[in-house]
């Protein structure tokens, strides 16, 4: 089985709301079957709110070298841990 494709963004040096209207670009040209990972300098409610009304699955967790993961997939796509 083919692995989906997968980007990363990493946001965490940029000034607001730029991480947020990047995210929001990346996550609006998602296709099926893709995975983004948004790396943010902290929680990012209003990203997690504008995929709640987009109906996109995601996952949140702290990243290892400060700030959040946010992977995001169509609800179309796989499932990510």
């Amino acid at each position: 089985m083919d692995k989906p494709f997968s980007t990363t963004l990493d946001l965490r040096d940029l000034p607001a709301p730029e991480p947020l209207v990047r995210a929001l670009v990346a996550v609006d040209g998602l296709m099926d079957g893709a995975v983004l990972c948004v790396l943010t300098p902290m929680r990012p409610e209003p990203l997690l709110e504008q995929l709640r009304s987009r109906r996109l699955a995601y996952s949140i967790a702290a990243h290892d070298g400060g700030g959040c993961a946010v992977t995001v997939w169509n609800e179309h796509g796989p499932a990510v841990d």
